[in-house]
């Protein structure tokens, strides 16, 4: 191969490549969220999910959440833990209350990589509704308002999905806007 040739073989593939890239990568709470790296490398730099990387922490889940997965994650914002009860928040960092937050936060976690196109898809096929099963034993219920979509937890209590399809090298991250909770 000549080497103009190479060279413009060599220019075509770094810029799809920077371009596939860019398309991959989002932004989050201010910071780039990479593909190439897991939910918690990703999450921690999220100005955003502060109080979420906390929940993570204090549960004991940073191990999981690094694991192989594939994960889809509900990620609640700062914004959302914030509409909860005054106190609620402190009372659930508690170590006493660890089981609790553990449950709260892997109702916010499905088993699987499931994009928004994934999702919607179920969605259709479920004629308006789709129900996902949480890794904490729980069930969500996916649905879409126009091109909106949103979960409800078991309480009847809806959260919609702001930033979708965040890509992860262990899954996925949705971020939502309130912090779903389940039948208690």
């Amino acid at each position: 191969m000549n080497t103009r040739k190479f060279l413009s073989v060599a220019f075509i593939a770094l810029v799809f490549g920077a371009t596939s890239f860019a398309q991959k990568t989002k932004m989050v709470g201010g910071a780039a969220m990479y593909p190439t790296k897991n939910i918690i490398e990703n999450a921690v730099n999220s100005k955003d999910h502060t109080t979420l990387v906390a929940a993570v922490k204090a549960a004991g889940l940073v191990e999981t959440l690094q694991s192989k997965g594939p994960f889809t994650v509900f990620a609640p914002t700062n914004a959302a833990f914030d509409k909860l009860p005054k106190g609620t928040v402190e009372t659930l960092l508690m170590p006493e209350n660890m089981k609790m937050l553990q449950t709260i936060l892997t109702y916010h976690v499905v088993a699987g990589k499931m994009n928004s196109t994934d999702v919607a898809k179920a969605i259709k096929m479920g004629k308006g509704k789709a129900i996902m099963k949480t890794v904490s034993g729980g069930t969500l219920t996916a649905w879409m308002k126009g091109k909106n979509l949103y979960i409800t937890d078991e309480n009847g209590n809806s959260a919609k999905v702001t930033i979708a399809d965040v890509n992860q090298s262990n899954g996925v991250i949705h971020v939502i806007d309130a912090v779903v909770l389940p039948k208690s």
